[in-house]
């Protein structure tokens, strides 16, 4: 059994259903499959107080309970754990996509119909709990990163882009994550990232500021680890409703990169949140306009678009160069601030030196 297996068959899960035989077979089907730390609950009453004594890994949760129901429960274990990611595994016999819809929007990341089938079942537990692993091994390690620089000398304080190595291929590594649940190449996050640091020197911004946004931009989607598969990967286009939680991965980058105060990690919180803004304000998620976008996130947005269209991808081909540079400029003023076009256009020679990669 290899490191994350373990972390996964130890993790704490909590069961909550009103009906006793639903949450004895989960337990059953867990405890057979090696699983070893199981709470379970019929009371929907008593989540809040456990969750203020305990700390959990994963939330097996039905939506049709009395006294308090499962919109209910992620209603007010938000409010207990607003700077942490906990994966929702919702249970219900209720097909609609109104139920569905409503779920995601208030936290869940899957779903699970009864009558529960046990491959299914436990294949949906592990996935939302191996997310949860790496997210818990990201925050260890940024934390630990960070108390090590708080540690070091004033030199180090004068210097805030001096950061160790390993945060640096914690952070690549976070982002090859998110591009392996997608359909990107890992790849591409260098390039982008290669594009982000020369943009950034051609908009004047310096070295160091420059070499913070190349490190960020790989976490851009990153958020992505916790859209449902079922919308994720599907090989048409989404309708409105996917689309609508498709569209939180935005926001739900800036939860997962958590709130701890550190120059990369500030400069990556503003990317994930505000990278699908337009200058004219018709973005998301909060229909930013103009210079109201982080401007590290304004650059991200060209960078990322171009070497999407400039790449071959299993579901399309590689825009031809000229017609990806027209829309870029097509775009100028209308997605891309106007400014950071005319900074891509003047280093293009250089931008396409480095989408070699």
């Amino acid at each position: 059994m290899n490191g994350i297996d373990a972390k996964i068959l130890s993790s704490a899960i909590l069961i909550l259903d009103d009906t006793r035989d639903n949450v004895d077979l989960l337990e059953m089907m867990l405890l057979m499959a090696g699983y070893s730390n199981i709470t379970i609950v019929t009371d929907s009453r008593e989540v809040e107080t456990l969750f203020q004594k305990n700390s959990y890994d994963l939330l097996l949760l039905d939506i049709r309970m009395p006294h308090l129901d499962g919109f209910q429960v992620m209603e007010r274990l938000a409010t207990l754990i607003q700077n942490d990611y906990l994966p929702v595994l919702v249970l219900t016999a209720q097909q609609d996509r109104d139920t569905r819809i409503k779920a995601l929007e208030q936290g869940a990341k899957d779903f699970l119909t009864k009558p529960f089938d046990r491959a299914e079942t436990l294949m949906r537990i592990r996935n939302l709990l191996e997310v949860r692993v790496l997210y818990n091994e990201r925050r260890q390690h940024a934390e630990t990163l960070e108390r090590k620089v708080l540690e070091r000398t004033r030199e180090l304080e004068d210097k805030a882009l001096d950061l160790n190595q390993a945060q640096v291929e914690i952070i690549r590594s976070l982002g090859r994550i998110a591009e392996y649940r997608d359909t990107d190449t890992a790849d591409h996050t260098v390039r982008v990232a290669n594009i982000c640091r020369i943009l950034a020197l051609a908009c004047g911004l310096g070295e160091e500021a420059a070499e913070l946004i190349a490190l960020a931009s790989p976490l851009h989607d990153v958020g992505k680890v916790a859209i449902p598969d079922c919308i994720l990967l599907k090989p048409g286009p989404l309708d409105a409703d996917e689309l609508k939680v498709m569209r939180t991965h935005s926001m739900l980058g800036h939860e997962i990169l958590g709130s701890y105060p550190s120059p990369l990690l500030d400069t990556a919180r503003l990317i994930a949140s505000a990278h699908h803004e337009k200058w004219d304000g018709s973005g998301y998620p909060n229909g930013l306009r103009g210079e109201e976008i982080p401007i590290e996130a304004r650059i991200v947005a060209i960078a990322d678009v171009f070497d999407a269209l400039n790449s071959d991808r299993p579901y399309k081909n590689k825009w031809a160069i000229d017609a990806t540079i027209g829309f870029i400029k097509e775009q100028a003023g209308i997605h891309f601030d106007p400014t950071i076009v005319d900074a891509f256009l003047r280093s293009l020679p250089t931008i396409l030196r480095s989408s070699t990669v």
